[in-house]
């Protein structure tokens, strides 16, 4: 071999390594590009805590169960003093994408959305908190605090009338009415807020606990024996057709309130009545008073 192929056959070797190099260094640096994508990246679907073990522990210092067990009152001046960690909590929910969410299970949507509902509603009361005493007067004669964009969640802005109407009211998604006991309107007419969170694992258990602790509440849902009437929430009145839709076989109002005549009334001959679905309804005034507690 010549002087100059040897050369020649060097310089394409030394060629060959530096092309090496510099590929084995665009790599590198495409890796640490990624891991630090990732790193900032939102938590995923499977990172996300179904147990929600942040809200739990607001929910548990914060709110309260009253009259037995029947309704709830809310520390929001607590949950004031712990804004920082409720904002975390916020951002959490608003950290989930359509897809992650998704990739949850039909009970693990149903609650995220729930929790959801519950925890934007208690930042929209802290806006004005204490100057309120009401979450109506958070809106105006044009204007509806269910109507406003105030929030994230799952990419876009979102309204609380959005969670609760287009996605978990939504025809054929869930079907299930005892929402109504777990979405909480800030009112002491609503509900009770539960002070623990709503979890896929416990969601049947929850339900029917919130529906069995509202009908049994005599302030707002009670048989009348001198009218011989059901005198019951205005919850009633505005969402009565969620309860014509055969969920656990019961198609009325009437159907519901005679699967729990134990829950509306003392004595065995009224409940019978109620069974018998003989009774009068009548729908009792909504108390918008703010679910604060003293």
């Amino acid at each position: 071999m010549r002087i100059t192929d040897i050369a020649a056959h060097g310089d394409a070797l030394d060629h060959a390594r530096g092309a090496r190099r510099r590929i084995a260094m665009v790599v590198s640096g495409l890796m640490l590009i990624l891991a630090a994508f990732w790193s900032a990246a939102p938590a995923r679907a499977a990172d996300f805590d179904h147990d929600y073990a942040a809200v739990g522990q607001l929910l548990k210092e914060h709110v309260r169960w009253i009259e037995g067990g029947v309704a709830s009152q809310v520390d929001y001046a607590g949950f004031k003093r712990d804004r920082a960690a409720l904002d975390t909590v916020l951002a959490g929910f608003s950290a989930v994408s359509q897809a992650e969410f998704e990739s949850f299970d039909r009970d693990q949507r149903l609650a995220f959305l729930i929790n959801a509902y519950n925890a934007f509603t208690i930042a929209l009361i802290l806006t004005e908190y204490p100057e309120i005493d009401s979450i109506k007067d958070l809106g105006g004669f044009f204007s509806s605090p269910w109507k406003k964009s105030f929030f994230t969640l799952l990419g876009q802005e979102r309204t609380l009338d959005w969670i609760e109407h287009e996605r978990i009211r939504a025809p054929g998604v869930y079907d299930e009415p005892r929402i109504h006991f777990v979405v909480n309107c800030a009112s002491i007419g609503c509900p009770a807020l539960r002070p623990d969170p709503v979890r896929a694992s416990q969601l049947e258990r929850q339900l029917q606990d919130s529906l069995e602790r509202f009908l049994s509440d005599r302030s707002r849902n009670r048989y009348d024996a001198r009218a011989d009437e059901l005198l019951v929430s205005k919850i009633f009145d505005w969402y009565g057709g969620d309860f014509e839709k055969g969920h656990q076989g019961i198609d009325s109002l009437r159907g519901l309130f005679a699967a729990h005549a134990e829950k509306l009334a003392d004595d065995d001959t009224a409940r019978g009545r109620i069974r018998e679905r003989r009774v009068g309804i009548d729908f009792l005034d909504y108390d918008w008073s703010l679910n604060r507690a003293p």
